[in-house]
C-alpha cells in the first residue's frame, strides 16, 4: 500500500533486508524476554525490535552520505515488514497507513532517544525504550548492559558488512 510513497528513495529495494534480518534475529533472542523481562507480547517484541533498529540507525548516521542511504534502506525495510505483518494481523487499508505511520514515529522517537543517550544514561534509556511498566532492577540492568554490548557490536563492522547483515 505505501510502496508508491517510497518508490525511488533507494535504487535497490532489498538493500536493507540483510541488516533488518540480522536485527530481527537479535530481537528474537530469548535473553531479552527471560533475563531482561521484556513482556513476550506483540508490544514487547516490537519494543525490542525498534530499540535494536534504532541503535543500528544511530550507528549508520556516523557514516555520512553512504550511511544515510543505508539508513533509508533499513527504514524502508522496516516499513515494508510492518505493513506486511499488520496486514497478516487483519488490519486493513482504511487504518493501515495510520498504523504504520504510528509505528515509524515510534522508531523515530527511539532513534532520537538513543542518539541523545550518553554513557551514563543507558539504564534510563533502556527503561524508556523497552518497558511500559515497572521492571525489576536486575532485569533492567541486564537489558541496559545487553544494549551497550549490541551498540559496541554494531561499531565493529564496516558499512559494507552492516549492509550484508553482519552486526559483530
Amino acid at each position: 500500500m505505501l510502496n508508491f510513497l517510497f518508490r525511488g528513495l533507494t535504487a535497490e529495494p532489498a538493500r536493507g533486508a540483510a541488516l533488518f534480518g540480522a536485527l530481527t534475529a537479535e530481537a528474537r533472542r530469548p535473553h531479552w524476554y527471560v533475563e531482561g523481562a521484556v513482556p513476550d507480547t506483540l508490544d514487547g517484541r516490537f519494543a525490542v525490535l525498534t530499540t535494536v533498529t534504532a541503535l543500528a540507525l544511530v550507528r549508520l548516521e556516523r557514516e555520512g552520505e553512504a550511511g544515510n542511504r543505508m539508513s533509508v534502506a533499513l527504514s524502508e525495510r522496516f516499513i515494508e515488514v510492518m505493513e506486511s505483518e499488520h496486514r497478516e494481523l487483519g488490519i486493513g487499508d482504511p487504518t493501515l497507513g495510520r498504523t504504520v505511520r504510528k509505528l515509524v514515529s515510534i522508531l523515530a522517537k527511539r532513534t532520537e532517544l538513543w542518539h541523545s543517550t550518553t554513557e551514563t544514561d543507558w539504564t534510563e534509556a533502556a527503561r524508556e525504550s523497552l518497558y511500559k511498566a515497572h521492571v525489576d532492577r536486575d532485569a533492567l540492568a541486564h537489558s541496559a548492559q545487553a544494549l551497550k554490548r549490541l551498540a559496541r557490536r554494531l561499531e565493529a563492522p564496516s558499512l559494507g558488512e552492516l549492509e550484508q547483515g553482519v552486526i559483530g
